[in-house]
């Protein structure tokens, strides 16, 4: 059987599925929609939270954070 080579991908995004508390981002929408009804949520309002979450999830290096070595 041929291995898939998109399979780290995959994994990856099976992993961050299966482990949504690692994105900060995840944790913070889940208690402001506990605060915020439907009525009062926007058009853009899942927009704006995945793509919050996708820059957390990014490999790029954040405003005075470190590089590692």
């Amino acid at each position: 059987m041929a291995t898939d080579p998109r399979e780290p991908e995959l994994r990856a995004i099976l992993d961050r599925l299966n482990n949504p508390e690692e994105n900060p981002v995840t944790r913070a929408r889940r208690m402001v929609e506990q605060q915020v009804p439907l009525a009062r949520r926007g058009p853009g309002w899942d927009r704006h939270w995945r793509e919050l979450e996708a820059y957390a999830e990014s490999p790029c290096l954040w405003s005075g954070e470190e590089p590692e070595t």
